[in-house]
């Protein structure tokens, strides 16, 4: 089952981040949170996994707009880009795909701003 929109890139993880962190600014997003499952693994558990980032991406703009229609929307924001090292030393981009998250609300309103965040997401992955 796929949650979002992802693609390979014959970068290394470094390289995809600061590409997306760009893309995404150009589209108006900022990455308010940043995880590194990597770091906090072998911090919390002493386990070893492969370097995996979760950004927490957000449009102010289209946020406040979801939020003053769903006070509760923040409970979904916000959007998480992931980034994750393969095996054979690509990287795997992908993005949240906005409809699906917000489907949960039953509220089809919504679904203008889920395909407006989802448009820009996509080309923030295919740019990288």
């Amino acid at each position: 089952m796929s949650y979002g929109y992802e693609r390979v890139v014959e970068d290394t993880i470094s390289e995809v981040d600061g590409r997306i962190r760009d893309e995404l600014k150009k589209r108006g997003f900022g990455v308010l949170t940043e995880i590194d499952v990597k770091q906090t693994l072998k911090e919390k558990l002493d386990v070893d996994f492969r370097r995996y980032r979760i950004l927490g991406a957000c449009n102010p703009p289209i946020a406040h707009q979801a939020r003053s229609q769903e006070l509760q929307i923040g409970l979904l924001l916000p959007c998480n880009v992931v980034l994750w090292e393969n095996d054979d030393d690509t990287t795997t981009v992908a993005a949240i795909d906005a409809k699906q998250m917000l489907a949960i609300t039953g509220r089809d309103d919504l679904e203008e701003l889920a395909n407006k965040v989802n448009g820009l997401l996509e080309q923030a992955v295919d740019a990288v």
